[in-house]
This record gives structure tokens, sequence and C-alpha cells, in this order.
């Protein structure tokens, strides 16, 4: 009866520290702690007056972020931050510009059916920034996949794989489709990889087809658990395809630059829960790679 009674007793302890365990190692997982690429950052006009160039550099260079690709609305936010070589190089962030193809928020729903983004583009591409050429289009936006057949879309797109730029763009898994149609060799980062919740088994087939394709991770639904670990299908996903993933502030409103050093805390957060080769892979070399930066 005794050894019946303790049996059970240490049954109950494995059973006990079986369900704690998992729990136990989460909340022991280290933050990742190597430097971040910022792969989807906006300085658009409105942040500009509260949020001056200086005060953004200072939330990069505390949350460890070494290089950031900037596109704002106007292209005048991110002229300002490739011009400010002082302050950039004193913060040691890198800027990366890309030509965003809005000028104002009208553009955001017209610029696939309106020729003058062309034309725009094309100025901004042949003055450059004082920081030197830019590196990439976007991010631009399709909330009808249908558009991604337009003249624009296509004209752009072949524009980019000629020139050897990277386009950054807000699209759903159908467009992904059609835009790599224009241009079978872009390189192309799929903001959030993927709108509206695109099935995580979609995003990897997508990913097996276009070699030259890359996920960008902010705002992704089902990422992370409710405690801000990464879930499990996710943690696959990354651990499976290492190099092609990026994360992103998306500084696309004032409230994100307030939040902006816990936005990078939370990253850092999941990162810990890959192994450290992936993690950095993920935080910093790949963007680095995509632009050839140095590693700092």
């Amino acid at each position: 009866m005794v050894h019946r009674a303790r049996g059970a007793a240490i049954a109950c302890v494995a059973s006990v520290l079986a369900a704690v365990s998992p729990l136990a190692a989460s909340a022991e997982a280290a933050a990742y702690t190597g430097p971040l690429f910022d792969a989807h950052m906006h300085y658009n006009v409105e942040a500009a007056v509260p949020y001056p160039i200086a005060d953004v550099l200072g939330r990069m260079q505390r949350s460890g972020v070494r290089a950031v690709v900037a596109n704002s609305r106007p292209n005048d936010g991110t002229k300002a931050l490739a011009a400010a070589h002082e302050q950039t190089q004193r913060a040691g962030v890198t800027v990366v510009p890309f030509v965003r193809l809005y000028r104002n928020r009208e553009d955001y729903n017209h610029w696939h059916s309106d020729p003058s983004i062309v034309e725009m583009v094309n100025h901004e591409l042949a003055a450059g920034t004082e920081a030197g050429p830019y590196r990439g289009l976007g991010e631009f936006h399709l909330y009808d996949s249908a558009n991604a057949d337009g003249p624009t879309a296509r004209k752009l797109m072949q524009l980019a794989q000629e020139r050897g730029l990277v386009v950054l763009a807000h699209v759903d898994d159908v467009a992904i489709d059609k835009l790599f149609a224009h241009a079978p060799r872009a390189r192309l980062i799929w903001a959030h990889t993927g709108i509206a919740g695109v099935p995580i088994e979609r995003v990897r087939e997508l990913l097996k087809r276009y070699p030259t394709l890359m996920g960008e991770l902010s705002y992704r639904p089902g990422l992370t658990d409710g405690d801000g670990r990464l879930s499990a299908p996710w943690r696959a996903l990354l651990t499976d395809m290492p190099e092609r993933f990026l994360i992103g502030s998306d500084t696309w409103v004032n409230q994100r630059w307030d939040d902006y050093e816990n936005l990078m805390a939370a990253y850092r957060r999941w990162l810990g829960d890959l192994p450290a080769a992936v993690a950095r892979r993920i935080a910093w070399d790949n963007g680095a790679a995509l632009f050839g930066l140095r590693a700092p």
C-alpha cells in the first residue's frame, strides 16, 4: 500500500513537471541581443515635426537597430534621413532609401492606374539622395490583386528588375504571382508576409516557388502566441527557411513611433525562441546581405 501510494505520488509529481517544464523553458529563453535591421520603416510627413530626425535615430539606437529601409510619403522624409550624415553616423544607423509611390494619401488607392507615378519614380531615381542612389521601390499597396495586372504595376516591376531595385509590396498572395509574372527575377519583400492572414502553408509554397521573395514580419497574424512567444507553426517555418525573412517596424502612423522601442523589444523576445544562428539571420544578416551592408 505504501509502495502504491509512493508510486502515485511520483507519477503526480512527474505529471506536474511535464506540464510546467515547457512554460519554464519558454520563460527562461533569453532575448536576442544582436543587431536589428528594420526592413519596413516610414518617415511620413506627419511624423517630421513631432519626431525630428534626432529623436527617431535615438529610438533606433536605443533599440539596437543598425540599418533601416526608409520609405516615406512623400519621399522628402526619406531624403531628409539620407541627408543627415553626421546624425546617422553618430547613431550607427545606415539608411537604405526606397522610392515610395505616394505623393499624398490619394495615391494609395489610385497609383496603379496613374501613369504619372512612373514619371515620378523615374525622376526620383535620376536625382537620387545625398546618401547615394535609391535601392528599391515601395512600399505600395494593392487592395485588389487584379490591379497587379495593370500597366503601372507591370512597368515598375520590370524597372525594378532591370535596375536591380528591391520592391516592398503590401499585397495578397494572388498578387505575388501576378507581380512575379511581370518580372520573374525581381527581388520582392512581401510586407507582413501576406495580408488578412494568408495561410502559413501558402506562404511556404510561394517562398519555394520564388527564390527572390522574402517575407517581412510586422503585423503578421499568428506569428506569436498570446504571451508574445513564437507560435509553433511559425517557429517551424522560420527554422526551415531562415534566409527568407526580415523584421520591420511599419511606422505608418505616429503611434508606431511612440511604441518603436517596444516593437523592437517584442521582436527580440520571440527571436530568442529560435536557435542563435537563425535569430541572427532574420534579425540582421538577411537585410544586410540584400543591400550589401557590413556586419556591425
